[in-house]
């Protein structure tokens, strides 16, 4: 009997914690929640994507199973998840913002603009906007992690391979974060920002729109069904990362640039990165992983997309139409009490 009366406590405390949560932290909620799960549980192919983008010769030779073993081998188990405790601590401020801010960009277009079709054109204004804003805000932990990723550390743990002599080797998140603003300020941290700010916004609005698009087609009765929300995210994130991708490569390549033997010249714009890559190494390596890539996207943002909308139903986050009434309700309520105090 008292157990039973300590979980209804708790529930009634949950369910008092969920109706006090404005509707914006709920949307943080439950895209940092979908963010941090999907990321770990992919985080094995990132790394070796990553390996793959930025150590051609070492790891593309090999393919990726020889990669898997390699990694298996030199680094066990955890050598798979290295770099991954920056990635989710990146991942999680990353999907909050990108999620709330899709769901306040989208708000703040239909309260501006009412007359605006409620179609897939303004998901893919309000996801490219939320794409941008979130790669501003947590860029220098992409690009600690991808730092952190491109060491290959053998088995003794006494060097770091494939890196210049006069390189550091980062011991953590917090001691890679402390040397890269030491040696270069906030302009290292954001080292490589334009890349990624040049290829979030088409992905991140395309990815809103297939996705919305899709779910649109699906019929009222299968809308709920976590399978359907799977295959439509899986699309979603399939066709927006094939449009984008030589981009992610060029980001990765400028991030590790101060790894590469001090006789390689250095590239500083993106477009510059973009034609010495396709010119020195060919242009099939601006794909470099995009098949791993695949096969990271459709499980991450299917995942994503699914742990989102199910997040949001436990937060009984109302559905966007609802939510769009409820903030202009509160907007005009709280205007009168305003102008009379």
């Amino acid at each position: 009997m008292a157990r039973k009366r300590e979980k209804g406590d708790v529930g009634l405390f949950l369910d008092g914690v969920i109706e006090s949560m404005p509707l914006f932290a709920k949307e943080l909620v439950a895209g940092g929640v979908a963010g941090g799960f999907a990321k770990t549980v992919v985080a094995p192919l990132e790394r070796v994507k990553i390996l793959f983008q930025t150590r051609r010769a070492e790891f593309q030779s090999i393919g990726l199973c020889g990669s898997f073993k390699k990694i298996a081998m030199t680094e066990g188990l955890l050598g798979f998840y290295r770099g991954n405790g920056a990635s989710v601590a990146r991942i999680v401020p990353y999907a909050a913002l990108h999620y709330m801010s899709y769901e306040q960009y989208r708000r703040w277009i239909i309260e501006t603009f009412p007359k605006v079709d409620r179609g897939p054109v303004l998901d893919l204004v309000a996801g490219s906007f939320a794409g941008g804003t979130a790669v501003l805000f947590t860029y220098p932990l992409d690009l600690v992690r991808t730092k952190l990723a491109y060491q290959v550390v053998d088995s003794s743990k006494l060097s770091v391979k494939g890196l210049a002599n006069n390189e550091q080797v980062y011991k953590g998140i917090l001691d890679c974060f402390s040397k890269t603003y030491k040696g270069a300020g906030i302009r290292g941290l954001y080292r490589g920002v334009a890349p990624s700010l040049y290829g979030i916004f088409p992905y991140a609005g395309l990815k809103f729109y297939f996705y919305e698009e899709m779910k649109r087609h699906v019929p009222e009765e299968h809308k709920k069904n976590i399978m359907v929300k799977l295959v439509c995210g899986s699309v979603a994130g399939l066709l927006g990362q094939t449009f984008t991708y030589p981009l992610d490569v060029v980001r990765r390549q400028m991030q590790v640039q101060q790894f590469l033997p001090s006789h390689s010249a250095e590239v500083k714009g993106t477009l510059e990165t973009l034609v010495k890559i396709a010119q020195k190494q060919g242009w099939k390596q601006l794909f470099s992983g995009l098949s791993i890539n695949y096969l990271k996207v459709v499980p991450s943002v299917a995942i994503g997309f699914t742990v989102y909308d199910v997040m949001k139903s436990y937060l009984r986050v109302p559905s966007r139409d609802e939510a769009v009434v409820e903030v202009v309700t509160n907007k005009r309520n709280i205007q009168p009490s305003s102008l009379q105090s």
